[in-house]
């Protein structure tokens, strides 16, 4: 290819999305997560590797707009009530972590004979971490909406922030060091032109962009819905990168100030095919940014840097962590997470080279530590996860199971569980029952159930709970496979009891059917039976044809299960009804008194059950 530097063409294109298709699927095949993917692509692909691409910041410039896009659905889901409710975890642990992890880097970098004011500029721009591969791991594990998560959020904000006094101070520290630019800016003046903009996104967020984009639901075309979106989002971004602030913090501002929009969920469905590609092109222009040479001819030093400086970051992390109170697990987690650079620090050392801070040796070095510290970290975190087992909750004010003798042992008390239980109870039935959900067990106390903690998996607790004396062991559990192991050991061990079994679906239905229980009902199946029925006689079908309906329904389903048991899950398939112009298979014939009193029964039980939870 021979205009690498004159821009991207449709070769280029290719290549771009070769390199992500094939080696995501690769690295999320074996368990290295999609960000390490990207960032392998982007490395081969590189001007120091295969030299498919030549001019990686190019790139980055566009691929930074993914950042910007991803900060801004972040912004979608934090109300304004919610993120003033995180101003002590923003201003109190985000701003302790930084200050303490910048005054630790500062040593480290003085001890690799780096000057005071590089040594600064070097260990600020580490301290702030990757906000794409932070988000991007947190999302993909479904932790962003988590205690923890919302406080990893909290630290992010405020590391978003501290790039604006930073890049205030370069000036500053070049000034100090001989370097003066006459063109630049006063500090007093820089800090109220960043105010002026946060005012004035504020404002337009406030007042005027949802008007706007109400005007154009109301008359614009669809396309022109998914252009208004994009402006918002690029608009807000711009707006602040030319009051001298992060377009990230833009973008997430103008996300919170429309949270509460009733435009969001539109708004939200536009931007995220764009968020998608263009974050996962960010990750691959980092990847190229990777010198190989630089790394090979000084791979001692720059190991050395990348290994001292996470480590030294991960225990100012840690440590921060424990003093606001968090647990052994979640403080080693977000050290691990955190122990890294991120891409702030491109543009500061950027700052700081031009302002004459940091030479271009110290500058590319410090580059490769950052982004070699990105590349590692879901390594790390992997490693982290692996190491540590999950800590045991809390067991205060909990009795274990042990020496209970109920005629009925339940296995798990959710909300399916506490329904089963209620008939049980008006006839005087003595029950015992065992949780593992410690929040569970607390919260039933609190509505009149006495629950023990007990693993309804291990042999000795069944025991302990009663499982050789009961009349009838209940597995109300919510995962298919752990029923599957308790349905196991009660067989093999307890063969007196009954046996019922709440079963997931119909997969589970016949691997419970299987293994001998003596009553299993997918925990689904007679409420949507009643719920279809009301559908139907609210259409205006009249009631007794609305029961045949349910009754035709229910008979197909018992069919089809004994058809599968026979020959497996995918027999009975001419049974099932379907939205697609077919044959459709004939009525089931059943007398229309049958039909209703047996759909009488079925709506009364599960109309018992419904008031029973409510």
């Amino acid at each position: 290819m021979e205009h690498e530097a004159a821009g991207m063409d449709l070769g280029h294109a290719v290549a771009l999305l070769a390199a992500g298709v094939f080696a995501v699927p690769l690295f999320l095949r074996l368990k290295l997560g999609a960000v390490l993917g990207y960032l392998a692509a982007g490395v081969i692909v590189g001007p120091y590797a295969l030299g498919l691409f030549n001019d990686s910041e190019a790139i980055l410039a566009v691929a930074e707009l993914g950042v910007v896009m991803f900060l801004f659905l972040i912004g979608l889901e934090m109300r304004p009530a919610k993120l003033w409710a995180m101003r002590k975890d923003i201003f109190g642990l985000g701003l302790a972590q930084v200050l303490l992890c910048t005054a630790l880097l500062t040593g480290v970098s003085l001890a690799f004979n780096i000057p005071l004011a590089a040594a600064f500029i070097g260990a600020a721009g580490f301290v702030l971490s990757s906000t794409a591969v932070i988000m991007k791991m947190l999302d993909d594990r479904g932790e962003t909406s988590s205690p923890p998560g919302q406080r990893s959020v909290a630290i992010l904000l405020l590391e978003d922030l501290m790039i604006i006094p930073l890049l205030a101070i370069v000036p500053v520290l070049a000034a100090l060091s001989g370097h003066i630019d006459p063109n630049a800016r006063p500090i007093w003046q820089s800090i109220g032109i960043g105010a002026a903009a946060v005012a004035v996104v504020f404002v337009a967020g406030k007042w005027v962009m949802n008007p706007f984009i109400g005007a154009l639901a109301r008359y614009g075309a669809r396309e022109i819905m998914t252009a208004a979106a994009l402006l918002v989002v690029l608009g807000a971004a711009l707006f602040m990168q030319w009051g001298g602030l992060s377009m990230g913090m833009g973008a997430f501002l103008a996300g919170v100030l429309l949270s509460e929009s009733t435009f969001r969920h539109q708004l939200e469905a536009d931007v995220e095919p764009f968020r998608g590609i263009l974050l996962g092109l960010f990750f691959l222009g980092v990847g190229m940014s990777l010198d190989l040479m630089l790394v090979a001819n000084n791979w001692q030093l720059i190991a050395a840097g990348v290994a001292a400086f996470m480590v030294v970051k991960a225990g100012g992390i840690y440590a921060v962590a424990r003093l606001f109170k968090a647990k052994h697990r979640e403080a080693l987690h977000r050290a691990s997470l955190f122990a890294q650079g991120g891409e702030f620090a491109f543009v500061l050392y950027a700052g700081a080279r031009s302002a004459g801070v940091m030479d271009a040796e110290t500058a590319a070095g410090m580059t490769a530590v950052v982004i070699l510290s990105m590349a590692l970290t879901p390594l790390v975190v992997m490693g982290i996860e692996r190491l540590t087992p999950p800590e045991k909750e809390s067991l205060d004010g909990i009795e274990e199971a042990s020496d209970l003798h109920g005629q009925v042992l339940f296995v798990g008390f959710g909300r399916f569980a506490q329904v089963v239980s209620q008939p049980l109870l008006a006839k005087g039935i003595d029950i015992s029952i065992i949780e593992t959900d410690v929040e569970m067990i607390r919260a039933a106390g609190n509505f009149g159930f006495k629950v023990y903690y007990g693993d309804g998996t291990r042999l000795d607790v069944l025991r302990a709970s009663g499982a050789a004396n009961a009349e009838a062991i209940l597995v109300c559990v919510e995962k298919p496979e752990v029923a599957d192991r308790i349905v196991e050991l009660v067989k093999s061990e307890f063969p007196h009891p009954k046996l019922f079994v709440r079963a997931f679906d119909r997969g589970h239905v016949l691997r419970l059917i299987s293994a001998g229980v003596d009553y299993q009902i997918r925990e689904t199946f007679e409420s949507a039976l009643v719920f279809g029925r009301q559908v139907l006689v609210d259409l205006g079908i009249e009631e007794s044809e609305a029961d045949e309906a349910i009754l035709d329904t229910r008979r197909r389903d018992e069919q089809r299960l004994e058809m599968q048991i026979a020959g497996g899950l995918r027999q009975g398939l001419s049974l099932m009804r379907g939205n697609i112009a077919t044959t459709q298979p004939a009525p089931l014939v059943v007398p229309r008194e049958k039909a209703k009193a047996l759909n009488e029964e079925a709506a009364e039980a599960i109309g018992e059950k419904q008031h029973s939870a409510d």
